[in-house]
């Protein structure tokens, strides 16, 4: 074996390595018993920009073109709310009868006003849903609600997105987008925006009139409104085409981001698909569960609107439910009364995570965004989940209850 020389650094630094345990234990002793700080400012920090849930007071109803309307939400004290990136999300907890539901709405205010405690949603009403009319028919201004932190991957990001956005937008679509023109206002983000919003009719244009104020005092902000119902001078007329799109975003390099409707994330998928852009520069809102999984690929047509039986297992207790096929195992949890883990409702944010012990279940290949470990070892996502026998269920946590 080779003799190895080492140098007087060397042989003090094994020196001083030597004697690191007598050094510490030097200081530990030196150290005076204070007991350790029952609250650290990291852990506090973190609370106050990621909270699992806020509770807020309506502080104003306001209604936002036909068939929407805009809630001001604030908190009691006027202490300052979680800050967000413009584009982003909170979920909603709306308790209805022996329901607990859940439902995600984009904030549509100015970040700079979460300093102040304040947020703002629109809620359009759909009625062949059960939430937003009952949003629109009973919350009262001065009502306690309770919501999530921020949540959502919307927003601009410099590294990621061009310069210029062609953001896309369908009926109370419009939500983050607004966010974006604030913000751009406010001079808190810095890009090119450009909004092609399309609604059926001009009466039916949620945030009309904000939207032309931004416009004027703002350079940043230009929107573009396109009518499917009806032709009128100083809107376009017809569908948000790939045609429509290239005109206003031109031949250069842009980002598209979308917020609507499913049928018009169908629609525009193909004529995307049409502008040859880079997937980087293609970004989308979810749009919630499908409310169609009957006409997804792979989805047999034999179980369309049967029902099966659902067992919930939760914290060592077992539950009873029915589940029908052209719904979501979430909404089957909720309609139990169960208070289920929930955010987006599309099968992303993996918060609503869950075991399936038993049974078959179809999950449509656009909102399954479960990770390949949770696919071997049965987890699934309830929001975007559809049984398709009897299902054994078992579900972690609650939501925001």
């Amino acid at each position: 074996m080779a003799n190895v020389k080492i140098g007087l650094f060397g042989k003090l630094d094994m020196l001083k390595f030597k004697n690191i345990t007598k050094v510490r234990e030097k200081h530990i002793q030196a150290t005076p018993a204070t007991p350790l700080p029952k609250v650290l400012p990291t852990n506090e920090k973190a609370k106050q920009h990621h909270p699992e849930k806020q509770e807020v007071v309506i502080a104003d109803i306001r209604q936002n073109g036909a068939d929407a309307k805009t809630i001001v939400l604030k908190t009691p004290a006027g202490s300052r709310l979680a800050l967000f990136r413009a584009g982003q999300y909170v979920s909603v907890l709306v308790p209805i009868g022996g329901t607990l539901t859940t439902r995600s709405y984009s904030l549509c205010s100015s970040p700079a006003l979460a300093k102040e405690g304040e947020y703002h949603i629109t809620v359009k009403r759909d009625d062949a849903g059960f939430v937003s009319p009952y949003i629109q028919d009973h919350w009262q201004v001065g009502q306690t609600v309770t919501i999530s932190g921020p949540e959502g991957h919307l927003y601009y990001e410099p590294l990621r997105d061009a310069k210029k956005v062609v953001a896309l937008a369908g009926g109370s679509g419009i939500t983050p987008f607004m966010g974006m023109a604030y913000a751009l206002r406010d001079g808190l983000e810095d890009f090119d925006l450009t909004i092609l919003y399309g609604s059926r009719t001009a009466e039916g244009i949620v945030y009309k009139e904000q939207l032309d104020e931004v416009c004027k005092v703002c350079d940043k902000v230009h929107v573009v409104h396109v009518l499917s119902d009806e032709e009128k001078d100083g809107y376009e007329h017809g569908f948000i085409t790939a045609e429509l799109i290239h005109k206003y975003g031109g031949d250069g390099e842009y980002s598209i981001f979308m917020c609507g409707p499913q049928a018009m994330y169908n629609f525009l998928d193909g004529e995307i698909a049409k502008l040859g852009l880079r997937q980087k520069f293609v970004r989308r809102e979810l749009f919630g569960t499908i409310k169609d999984p009957w006409n997804q690929p792979g989805y047999p047509a034999d179980v369309r609107g049967k029902s099966f039986n659902l067992t919930i297992l939760q914290y060592g207790k077992e539950y009873k439910a029915k589940a029908s096929a052209d719904e979501s195992l979430l909404v089957a949890v909720e309609r139990a009364g169960i208070a289920a883990p929930s955010r987006c409702r599309s099968g992303e944010c993996g918060w609503c995570r869950s075991r399936l012990v038993s049974g078959e279940v179809y999950i449509p290949e656009k909102t399954d965004g479960r990770r390949a470990a949770d696919i071997d070892y049965s987890y699934i996502h309830p929001c975007s989940t559809f049984p398709l026998s009897d299902v054994v269920l078992e579900v972690y946590g609650s939501n925001l209850s």
